[in-house]
């Protein structure tokens, strides 16, 4: 299979040349061959007339007479219409007329000749009509063409002149392109040699919004914001994992360094074994989180999506936590305002909910609600909301507990690795949603929105 050829400004530029330098000679082609074909229709037209009524005086009066009539019309010709006629006998001797000879390029029959021919030392190209009167006497009847010939040449003169500023043109504005097109990807080179150099701050320079490269500018600056953004959570997320993973290995250290200098009883050994176990524990807990947002972020969990009620996997994730509420004197609730079937992946959508709902119980105070509720705020979009009387969240806070690893100063004291709001909004954005914070006053709400327009119900 063939190849598409590789087009560049120069390349385009000579093909619109070539095109339009085609359609300029067909043009000029069919307006040459209409021309003449009129011209000769016309000529021809009022040639044939002339020699009918030449002959019609011959037929009737004779050829002393067909000899001064040819005299009278020779004797009045408008400027710039010269005639030519002759008159012969069988033997093509001239008997009457301005043309001394016979054409030698003109044949004996009847017929429409164009030729040239010398004329008292001058050449004149005529148009003729040659006819054969009664008795053998031959009529050639003529019109000199040199000013339809400069006509002709003007035309041919205009059509030069038309390729010629087409081409020129063509040529320039193919090369003004192709400048302009290496000064816009010279830009865009030089921003990538500067991030490759680590300035991952510098964009592509916009021009304006009726610029043929702005719409690829835009493109790749969001591109570049989405890069750095990346590698921004990259460098954060490894100094958080050094930064948590080093708490618990440190405690591992310290507590099996301690068992092995004091060699303590049986009993106060196991438990400090239990107590390595719980880091070890957190430490996978950690890893684990991390695999899960990896395999969300890579799209890959979406081969577990299935049709199921959105509204149900949330009633029984509260079903779940309810004794844990119990326990902690907490009223935990659900509503919801019908049954939202989507193709989602239920597991994931459980997870997440139950980590908003575990946050709730966190940070609730005793003798409070915690308020789940479904509903359907848009034909669009589906939503689950947890809502708590906590410390909440404050607005500085919001855009950034979402981040790997991140932790607000109220929740120092509770445990967990600061990955749950990052998962929570992992799963949102797989199901082509969000995840929002707004105030409960006090408390927070927090809204796991997942779009129906992205998946059949």
């Amino acid at each position: 299979m063939l190849s598409p050829p590789r087009l560049s400004a120069l390349s385009v530029a000579a093909s619109f040349i070539v095109v339009s330098l085609s359609v300029l000679v067909l043009f000029a082609t069919l307006v040459q061959h209409t021309w003449h074909q009129i011209i000769e229709e016309r000529l021809s037209a009022r040639l044939q007339e002339s020699a009918r009524g030449l002959s019609y005086e011959l037929q009737h009066h004779g050829t002393d007479a067909l000899a001064e009539m040819i005299d009278a019309l020779l004797k009045v010709q408008p400027a710039g219409d010269e005639k030519f006629i002759l008159l012969t006998n069988p033997l093509l001797q001239r008997v009457a007329g301005n043309l001394p000879v016979w054409p030698r390029a003109m044949p004996s029959s009847p017929g429409s000749y164009t030729l040239d021919f010398d004329l008292n030392g001058r050449t004149v190209r005529a148009f003729f009509i040659s006819t054969t009167l009664p008795d053998g006497y031959n009529l050639v009847v003529g019109r000199n063409i040199a000013k339809f010939q400069t006509v002709e040449m003007q035309f041919w003169i205009g059509l030069i002149g038309a390729a010629g500023t087409l081409l020129v043109f063509g040529i320039a504005g193919g090369v003004l392109i192709r400048r302009k097109l290496l000064a816009e990807v010279h830009g865009i080179s030089q921003t990538a040699a500067a991030i490759i150099a680590g300035d991952l701050s510098r964009r592509v320079p916009r021009r304006s919004a009726a610029h043929e490269l702005d719409t690829l500018a835009q493109t790749i600056n969001y591109m570049l914001d989405q890069i750095e953004h990346l590698i921004q959570g990259i460098r954060n997320v490894s100094n958080s994992i050094a930064h948590d993973l080093r708490t618990p290995l440190t405690e591992l250290r310290l507590r099996l360094e301690a068992l092995a200098v004091s060699r303590p009883p049986m009993e106060e050994t196991f438990a400090e074994i239990d107590a390595v176990v719980a880091d070890v524990d957190r430490t996978i807990a950690i890893f684990n989180a991390l695999l899960r947002l990896a395999e969300i972020d890579n799209g890959m969990r979406r081969s577990g999506f299935i049709a199921a009620d959105v509204a149900k996997v949330a009633s029984d994730v509260v079903e779940f936590y309810q004794p844990i509420a119990e326990l902690k004197g907490i009223a935990l609730s659900f509503a919801s305002t019908g049954n939202f079937i989507v193709v989602c992946d239920p597991l994931l959508l459980a997870q997440t909910i139950g980590n908003l709902i575990d946050n709730a119980l966190k940070y609730a105070r005793e003798d409070i609600r915690v308020m789940v509720a479904a509903t359907q705020p848009s034909a669009q979009t589906i939503s689950v909301t947890v809502s708590d009387d906590g410390p909440g969240i404050s607005d500085a806070e919001k855009p950034r507990v979402i981040e790997r690893f991140y932790r607000t100063d109220t929740s120092r004291g509770t445990p967990g690795v600061g990955l749950g709001l990052s998962l929570v909004a992992a799963v949102a954005k797989l199901h082509g949603g969000s995840l929002e914070l707004t105030d409960a006053h006090p408390g927070l709400h927090a809204t796991l929105f997942i779009s129906c327009r992205t998946y059949t119900s």
